[in-house]
């Protein structure tokens, strides 16, 4: 007796393969120049007393962010994932009620403006389909709790389904309105933003050096980790203690980051048989430049190799902040739409996708254009 390690399902007869993506950026712009004025307390809830220009340069310097994107008003993180969903499936061209599978990824359900209660019931995904208009019982719908990496985690699971050959199409969305549960008395909700992405999935005949998902590799670390971020108390010590906001134990998870996220890339890459000098780009989640940029680094130091190649990562998060789970899918959305002059791909570029959040957990894809 033995236990199989690796993929459950590895049937060589079909290939997942992204047929279509489409992201909703919300038009509200929120700069780092509003942030200026704000009154910041730190954890032991001891005001701030360094200058308000002070604070924002020094954030814009470790995060690289500039600027963020908040949802309007009466747009809810349901509302964005529809907006999304619409684009994914226009691109792809399929009839909505063949999904199979309808997935989002979200870690607070609708948050209503001006609130601090999260509304999952229905489910995310209920309401998407609702929304979309598909009547068909067998398109299920179900939301994913992951944090930050729930898109890519939904990809993996519509993934496994089809290779199963238990689903043909899949739907996975990543939508969030971070800024409805931070607290603006604590200097990381400048992190932190809104929006939404989407993909479809469907499954193609496999073929030699074809398009499709080539690998992945999943981790969990919920030890000391599992309350790297939390719910807490707003850093205002007259602050209602019964409302709670995200909280981040900032050095903590960029230390998590560093040691572990690039060797679940490596991982993935080495499932595939596939060297890091061969992929054209890495989407990484968009939730601080400088981790960012860190991890890059020591996922080419654990080939040996010092020199990174140029334009090799997208950057959204400065203008667009972190999103969380929408970050990735808007991001593989805007490059591969051409909204970048100096990121673009190809039939046949070999492209890694990783991300790190809440839980605290990582995850990786490999994947063939």
């Amino acid at each position: 007796m033995f236990l199989q390690k690796g993929p459950i399902f590895t049937s060589m007869a079909n290939q997942t393969v992204i047929t279509g993506t489409g992201c909703y950026i919300p038009p509200v712009i929120k700069t780092n120049q509003e942030f200026v004025a704000q009154t910041f307390y730190a954890e032991d809830q001891k005001k701030i007393d360094a200058d308000g220009n002070e604070i924002v340069e020094k954030f814009k310097e470790i995060t690289g962010i500039e600027e963020r994107r908040y949802a309007e008003e009466k747009v809810n993180a349901s509302d964005m994932a529809v907006a999304a969903a619409k684009l994914a499936l226009e691109e792809s061209g399929i009839n909505p009620e063949e999904l199979d599978q309808l997935i989002v990824a979200h870690n607070f359900g609708n948050v209503v403006k001006d609130t601090i209660q999260t509304d999952i019931l229905p489910a995310l995904a209920s309401r998407v389909k609702h929304e979309l208009g598909i009547q068909n019982p067998s398109c299920v719908a179900y939301d994913i709790l992951f944090g930050c990496p729930g898109w890519l985690q939904g990809v993996i699971q519509a993934d496994a389904f089809i290779k199963a050959g238990v689903a043909k199409k899949a739907l996975v969305i990543g939508t969030e309105t971070l800024s409805r549960v931070v607290d603006q008395f604590d200097r990381d909700s400048m992190i932190f933003s809104d929006g939404a992405g989407a993909a479809i999935l469907e499954s193609k005949p496999a073929e030699s050096a074809g398009p499709g998902i080539l690998s992945a590799s999943v981790q969990s670390h919920c030890t000391e980790e599992a309350y790297y971020l939390f719910l807490g108390k707003s850093n205002l010590p007259e602050a209602d203690p019964r409302v709670r906001y995200i909280k981040m134990k900032g050095r903590k998870v960029y230390e998590y980051a560093m040691q572990h996220v690039p060797a679940a890339m490596k991982d993935c890459l080495d499932k595939a048989g596939i060297s890091i000098t061969s992929v054209k780009k890495v989407f990484i989640h968009q939730a601080n430049e400088k981790m960012d940029e860190g991890i890059i680094k020591r996922l080419f130091r654990l080939y040996g190799l010092k020199e990174i190649p140029e334009h090799i990562m997208p950057m959204s998060i400065h203008k667009l902040g972190n999103s969380s789970v929408a970050t990735i899918p808007t991001l593989l959305d805007l490059v591969r739409k051409g909204h970048w002059k100096e990121h673009s791909l190809e039939k046949g570029d070999i492209v890694l996708f990783a991300s790190v959040g809440a839980g605290m957990n990582i995850n990786a894809v490999c994947y063939r254009m």
